[in-house]
């Protein structure tokens, strides 16, 4: 726990200090490319090469690294086969196993709500174009204002 609160469930806890490893922990699960990862080892095993072919534009720098900190947090195996070349293969622990579970719970809520997303998106964007045009009409207004008052001067 970051945040001194009595409220075990205060987002005041998620400290954006970098000494806080709940924000830590939150910031490396959440990221785009280790959900994709754990999404993916939720069905199966795979190899470096499987998932890099799998998460669509993710590098092969960045994958590494990924599974790095995935592995370092107990959330993936990497089990190294020795043959030659090396196999190594990647599968989910039993906690990053029930991680995905949380995962598709989130997954499912964004389904069941992304057409009501979707329409305030819209209705956002649409005020903000209109204030943006009125903010720009006033401006102008003020300008030419401005420009008669200093032709009179």
């Amino acid at each position: 726990m970051c945040g001194d609160t009595e409220d075990p469930y205060d987002a005041r806890q998620w400290d954006t200090r970098e000494d806080c490893e709940v924000r830590q922990i939150l910031d490396r699960i959440a990221d785009k490319w280790s959900l994709l990862v754990i999404a993916l080892l939720e069905r199966r095993t795979m190899r470096f090469t499987e998932l890099r072919r799998e998460v669509d534009g993710i590098s092969q720098r960045m994958l590494a690294r990924t599974l790095r900190h995935l592995e370092r947090d107990g959330l993936v195996s990497r089990t190294v086969h020795p043959t030659v070349p090396p196999r190594v293969d990647y599968a989910l622990t039993e906690m990053g196993s029930t991680l995905h579970l949380t995962i598709q719970t989130l997954v499912t809520w964004t389904e069941e709500h992304q057409s009501r997303i979707a329409t305030a998106r819209d209705t956002y964007d649409r005020r903000a174009a209109a204030e943006h045009e009125q903010a720009e009409r006033e401006a102008a207004g003020r300008e030419a204002l401005a420009r008669q008052v200093s032709l009179r001067s």
